[in-house]
């Protein structure tokens, strides 16, 4: 006897690349309104705005 298989479906790709992290951080409230004003000013997400954060520390 004979087992038909269906092939995978393709769909849309996930929000989450296999390559990124989840990373829960606890900031005082001065350190979250520094964030929330520059990420407002700059019109990005908070996550984007602690990578650009991280990325200059590199660049020291």
């Amino acid at each position: 006897m004979r087992k038909i298989t269906t092939p995978k479906k393709i769909g849309r790709p996930t929000q989450n690349p296999k390559d990124t992290e989840r990373l829960t951080v606890r900031l005082d409230k001065e350190s979250s309104l520094i964030l929330e004003k520059y990420c407002e000013k700059e019109g990005i997400d908070k996550s984007e705005g602690i990578r650009r954060g991280i990325k200059s520390l590199k660049d020291k």
